[in-house]
């Protein structure tokens, strides 16, 4: 009876670890098959002269959906203005490491209220990302973003990381005092507000744009972005660390309705 009684709590120890092991496993190998899938999708954004050095310059992470000619970015991304005269073009940056390709993109629509650009790309189609519903996330939910955090200074190589979803919180936060409001927090706030999701994952400027997605599915459920949402709710914190936003998918879908800028 004594033996019994200490290795059935022992047997049970054993079989909850064993459970849980597999069910991370599980995870995991979820999280490695969608990324195959999402890396052929995600593109650099940048402009192509010629005549410079460089002659490409990266400017962030774009993905592609729709028909495969599509690219989903953030506004900051694309520049305001490009030097014609010397004929620099806008487009998006496609391969691996050192062997990529640019292709020349134009600018179907900007959301500049939510950060959002739709460009359309030339070429050959490329494997699209499907668009998932956003108003579906829950607040906990594990997520995963690929981008290029380095840009180009490796090489394009896409990296991958988790981030749980640590809050679906408001654009702007009410301001205690009118002293720590500035003229960029007092437009927004005249705006319609809207909600964006709040990631336990670090970001750096490269990763805007980036695609944030269900690990299982690949279903695209919002859009990093730091820069952006950076300026209006961390103005006293220089180098968040842990903290990142993104732009629910809800607005992506507006946008690709829209035909010009």
């Amino acid at each position: 009876m004594i033996s019994f009684s200490l290795l059935r709590p022992f047997g049970m120890l054993i079989f909850c670890f064993c459970t849980t092991s597999a069910a991370a496993s599980a995870a995991t190998s979820d999280l490695s098959t969608t990324v195959a899938r999402i890396k052929r999708s995600v593109v650099g954004v940048g402009t192509f002269l010629k005549t410079r050095s460089p002659a490409t310059v990266f400017n962030g992470t774009g993905f592609v959906v729709g028909d495969g000619l599509s690219v989903i970015t953030n506004a900051h991304v694309v520049p305001d203005t490009l030097d014609t005269e010397k004929n620099e073009t806008l487009g998006v940056v496609i391969g691996r490491g050192a062997s990529v390709e640019f292709r020349r993109a134009t600018v179907v629509a900007l959301d500049r209220a939510h950060d959002l650009a739709h460009l359309r790309m030339d070429g050959v189609p490329l494997p699209a990302l499907i668009l998932g519903d956003s108003a579906g996330a829950v607040e906990g939910q594990e997520l995963a973003f690929t981008g290029f955090p380095l840009g180009m200074v490796l090489g394009l190589h896409p990296a991958t990381h988790r981030a749980l979803l640590s809050a679906i919180t408001p654009i702007v936060l009410p301001s205690l005092s009118s002293r720590t409001l500035d003229a960029r927090m007092i437009t927004q706030l005249q705006r319609t507000p809207f909600l964006i999701f709040q990631l336990d994952g670090t970001v750096y400027p490269g990763n805007s744009g980036s695609p944030v997605y269900d690990p299982a599915s690949g279903a695209v459920l919002a859009v990093i972005n730091m820069t952006f949402v950076k300026g209006l709710k961390e103005n006293a914190i220089s180098h968040p660390s842990g903290i990142s936003y993104a732009i629910p998918a809800a607005y992506v879908h507006d946008l690709l309705q829209r035909k010009s800028p």
